[in-house]
């Protein structure tokens, strides 16, 4: 069997808060599909990695910031008592554009010899620098995974009830879906990001940024700019409390 391949993904991105005003939006963005095992041992010739580029992956922008994103992950799941994620590793995660990267939240993928999904990790970053880590233990696709929020991440959103996580996979398309529940357990936020996907190659990666040219840099504009609009529309703002001790909740 041929190694996996880096993969390049496109499709939208959409938001929708119910309460105390309704408000939605969608986007379309793109985004990379990394097989780090596979590139530890054959690095992709089309994916920049911890260099300067138009489009360009650094290892230091996850985890603990070190020159190894994959190892720092492989110590998380050794920490957290998961031995037998033994197979390929993927993430899922914004590029550095023109230098820049600003990455909500990426989704490491491990999955067993067998093929077999066995650990998913959201790893949530918010506009103060601050990272938090969401491990869901023995997930399956396509079925429901729930987590207490934990991590501050906007100012219009209290630091309580939690979150339900759903993932969809196809050798075509990924979809990702997490809805917030408040403290008593109604919808408050529905979220999610799909794409259809296809090779890393050169002519992808250039379509893709044509069409996007300042990819995460719009990222980070259309928080604030939304972020804005409920400022307008006086929803209660929340002050950012003290992050929590541990990068990993489970």
């Amino acid at each position: 069997m041929n190694p996996p391949r880096a993969l390049i993904g496109r499709g939208p991105v959409r938001h929708a808060r119910r309460r105390p005003v309704a408000r939605a939006f969608r986007y379309d963005t793109w985004f990379l599909l990394l097989p780090m095992r596979t590139l530890r041992q054959q690095p992709d010739p089309v994916l920049a990695r911890n260099r300067a580029a138009r489009v360009s992956f650094h290892d230091c922008d996850h985890g603990d910031g070190g020159d190894d994103a994959l190892a720092w992950f492989e110590r998380l799941l050794a920490a957290e008592g998961i031995t037998d994620a033994d197979g390929e590793i993927w993430l899922h995660t914004y590029p550095r554009v023109l230098g820049y990267a600003f990455k909500p939240v990426s989704f490491w993928y491990a999955h067993r010899a067998d093929g077999a999904l066995r650990a998913i990790v959201a790893e949530v970053n918010n506009t103060f620098g601050e990272r938090h880590c969401y491990l869901l233990d023995r997930p399956a696709w396509g079925r429901e995974l729930r987590a207490d929020k934990v991590f501050h991440v906007s100012p219009f959103c209290r630091v309580e009830g939690r979150y339900r996580f759903r993932f969809l996979r196809t050798p075509e398309r990924t979809v990702v879906r997490i809805d917030h529940d408040d403290a008593d357990g109604r919808e408050l936020i529905s979220t999610s990001v799909s794409g259809h996907l296809e090779p890393l190659t050169a002519e992808a990666l250039h379509r893709a940024w044509t069409a996007h040219p300042l990819l995460t840099l719009g990222v980070m504009a259309r928080i604030h700019w939304q972020a804005l609009q409920l400022w307008w529309r006086r929803v209660p703002f929340f002050h950012k409390p003290v992050p929590p001790a541990a990068l990993v909740s489970r």
